[in-house]
């Protein structure tokens, strides 16, 4: 194993009609569905959509980063 590591950073847009809290973490998981080494997020843009005068669906834009499998 070297003594470094190397990253990478991926975008990803989290949704949920209950709040920031879910919409995150439902990102999250789904990425760990695919991407491996996960090992931090950055949210980068919060927005949602308003239904009624009421907040309905909240977004979050992530980045997700990951260690480079072998680094």
């Amino acid at each position: 194993m070297s003594g470094h590591h190397t990253y990478k950073k991926i975008e990803v847009v989290g949704s949920s009609t209950k709040g920031v809290d879910y919409a995150i973490n439902n990102a999250i998981s789904e990425c760990s569905k695919t991407v491996s080494n996960m090992d931090w997020f950055e949210v980068t843009e919060t927005r949602g959509h308003i239904q009624d005068g009421k907040v309905g669906h909240f977004q979050v834009t992530l980045k997700i980063g990951f260690r480079i499998e072998g680094s």
